[in-house]
């Protein structure tokens, strides 16, 4: 069970998905469930996360959980953290993402 302010899920960049896929699998045994053809959630890997195909970075997307969304976003806001992208919906839920003073991107979702 997600709790709140808490990690919850980290995101990988994958330029190469289908490779991708193939080599954890091949090299961890771990299996993946596909949300369309750009994102690979993974499954039975011991940790929440997935590849994402369409994500521009190449450093690891760690993510927190919200029980309430936009309280979170004013609280990051408050202590000085910059949004890269608003609150925004995903199949399953909506997130919104922020540096903090160093420049590491994180994100926050909410299935609320």
């Amino acid at each position: 069970m997600s709790e709140h302010h808490k990690i919850d899920y980290v995101e990988w960049q994958a330029t190469a998905l289908p490779e991708t896929k193939a080599f954890y699998h091949q090299a961890f045994g771990w299996n993946f469930i596909d949300y369309g053809p750009t994102y690979a959630a993974l499954s039975e890997a011991g940790l929440d996360g997935g590849f994402d195909a369409d994500n521009g970075s190449a450093k690891p997307l760690v993510i927190l959980y919200s029980e309430n969304l936009e309280a979170s976003r004013d609280m990051v806001l408050g202590a000085g953290g910059h949004l890269t992208q608003d609150i925004f919906s995903f199949p399953g839920g909506r997130r919104f993402h922020f540096t903090d003073p160093s420049g590491n991107e994180l994100g926050v979702w909410s299935d609320k």
